[in-house]
């Protein structure tokens, strides 16, 4: 199994999972976790974060494991984070939006939403190490995600921008299967706004809406037949699709359309899809007179959908169309129109409608707000990361050495902690011998061989020059010494166009207690130039009783000045 095979395998599971019942969705997400557990084995950081993607995707659209995504969304992020994968770090905060809209958290799905929108507006215009349309197809994938939680939260004109990004942004490199998602993507969002239009009496707009529907109902045909959707071969995607056989009937309602629909009411579908057909059935069978029928389709969806809130804005559809059906049921009641209760309730719903569309309107500011926030949060992190960090290798400088030495020191979980002071041993003949140029090269690799010999929770920062000084939380002398030999080795065995010859001198010591900064620094200091004395490549422990510098335990200075490096 080649990682491409991985990817396309995984594609074809989430596009499979959002159409089947829940039985074959259990099995589509343990076939998920099973290509995920494959694909952490392999090691290979972008295959690991779309797997991760697709597992919690896959949850999130199962009905009653929505929460067991939540640990594999706080995964997707760290392991994001740590690999620089900003597409896909947004991705999970758009993903965890739509966990929180199941959960009920309208605002701090909103909130999620923004920050993954805050990171595509600054993501970087592709990444070299990735193809075109493999960077196309992972940014639309994030803005995808991030315009179904705008939608179903019913923020369409922000939807709208969203989806316009994911369709530019695999304009020139989309398959069938990715013109088919956009496509229908934005018929269930121009299908959802146009019954919320409704619902403040803008009909011509919505009927706008309706109609630009349902020709793109009519263009998806062609790459649907082409796409990763379960259909049937030869069948229009209309006969099989419940929103695209919708819009043409709220486009234009009338018997034509109750048979294709009703084939499709209740059958599984897309998420929030049974709604949209019911309320396009109920207005055809109304068209045709049958007003009880229509009545009677639109309280079983509302029963069989009770559970589902996934899409807040939707559900109101449905009570709205329920009710207006209802007011017309008692249209020939004798009593005055102005007397009835439903025209009073009618009157109700009305003002509290107009209400709503002043909170829309003030969650879509309330979105470009807390992006821009997101936005500038990060730049802020940036540039205070920026202030931390040595800017030639990478390395946390001076100031963040001292504020880490500061914590570890005062934390007991850190006891005991080893401290090590490293320097080049040859680094001036090679700014002597070839040029500045050539020495940034040489600290940039050992910078790099350094840190990756070392534990994961140990520090390496630069100290100044060709030094660099080692911190090593919870390392007894005998693990610190095994830890630091490692790095010795590792530079002292690296090829010598990269290194140039150079070695490392190591002095170690163990911080005591109540000891401070410059106290500890200095015994590393003093321990360093005794391993230089000794002729460098070598580690040396702190001074002894009776003043004695010894070879820390675990090295092989003999071993070490027999490799000429």
């Amino acid at each position: 199994m080649s990682d491409a095979w991985l990817l396309g395998r995984a594609r074809e599971l989430i596009a499979a999972v959002q159409r089947t019942e829940r039985p074959e969705q259990l099995r589509v997400t343990r076939t998920l976790d099973e290509l995920l557990e494959e694909t952490q084995r392999r090691g290979e950081p972008l295959l690991i974060a779309q797997m991760l993607r697709a597992a919690a995707l896959a949850r999130l659209v199962t009905r009653g494991l929505a929460e067991e995504a939540e640990s594999l969304l706080d995964e997707m992020l760290a392991h994001t984070k740590r690999h620089g994968l900003a597409l896909l770090r947004a991705d999970a905060h758009a993903l965890r939006g739509r966990r929180l809209v199941l959960a009920g958290q309208e605002d701090a799905a909103l909130t999620e939403t923004a920050r993954a929108l805050a990171i595509l507006d600054d993501a970087p215009s592709r990444d070299p190490q990735l193809g075109r349309r493999a960077w196309d197809r992972l940014l639309s994938s994030a803005l995808n995600d991030c315009w179904i939680v705008l939608n179903q939260l019913g923020v369409y004109e922000a939807a709208e921008e969203v989806i316009a990004r994911a369709h530019q942004a695999i304009r020139d490199s989309a398959g069938p299967h990715e013109i088919t998602l956009q496509l229908m993507n934005r018929v269930k969002m121009l299908l959802g706004w146009g019954l919320r239009l409704e619902r403040v009496g803008r009909y011509d707009e919505a009927g706008e809406k309706f109609r630009t529907a349902a020709s793109m109902a009519i263009a998806v045909e062609a790459p649907f037949a082409e796409s990763l959707f379960p259909r049937e071969a030869g069948v229009p995607a209309v006969d099989q699709v419940g929103v695209l056989a919708a819009s043409l009937a709220l486009a234009a309602p009338s018997s034509a359309h109750i048979d294709r629909l009703q084939r499709l009411h209740g059958t599984e579908g897309y998420p929030h899809e049974n709604i949209i057909v019911t309320i396009a059935l109920s207005r055809c069978l109304e068209r045709d007179g049958h007003h009880d029928e229509a009545l009677r389709a639109l309280k079983e969806v509302r029963h069989t959908q009770a559970e589902d809130n996934s899409q807040p804005s939707m559900r109101l559809n449905l009570v709205r169309e329920l009710a207006r059906l209802g007011e017309e049921g008692n249209a020939s009641e004798s009593v005055e129109p102005e007397n009835k209760p439903t025209s009073l309730i009618a009157d109700y719903a009305a003002a509290v409608e107009a209400e709503l569309w002043s909170l829309r309107e003030s969650q879509i500011a309330t979105l470009n707000t807390r992006r821009e926030h997101e936005r500038l949060s990060a730049e802020h992190g940036a540039i205070t990361q920026q202030a931390l960090q040595d800017p030639l290798t990478g390395l946390p400088n001076r100031r963040a050495l001292d504020e880490r030495l500061r914590t570890l020191a005062a934390s007991t979980q850190a006891q005991p902690l080893a401290v090590a002071l490293v320097d080049l041993d040859g680094f001036k003949d090679v700014n002597d011998q070839h040029s500045h140029a050539e020495g940034d090269d040489v600290l940039r690799v050992v910078a790099s061989t350094l840190r990756d010999a070392l534990r994961g929770d140990d520090v390496v920062a630069r100290y100044g020059g060709d030094e660099f000084i080692v911190l090593l939380p919870g390392a007894p002398q005998s693990a610190a010494t095994q830890a630091l030999n490692r790095s010795v080795k590792a530079v002292a065995s690296l090829p010598h166009h990269l290194s140039h010859g150079v070695t490392l001198s190591v002095g170690l010591v163990s911080l005591r207690p109540q000891e401070r900064a410059e106290e500890v620094l200095s015994r590393a200091d003093a321990a360093m130039y005794q391993a230089k004395r000794r002729g460098g490549n070598r580690i040396a422990a702190s001074p002894q009783p009776g003043g004695e510098t010894a070879d820390a335990p675990g090295t092989d200075p003999t071993l070490d000045e027999a490799e000429p490096t």
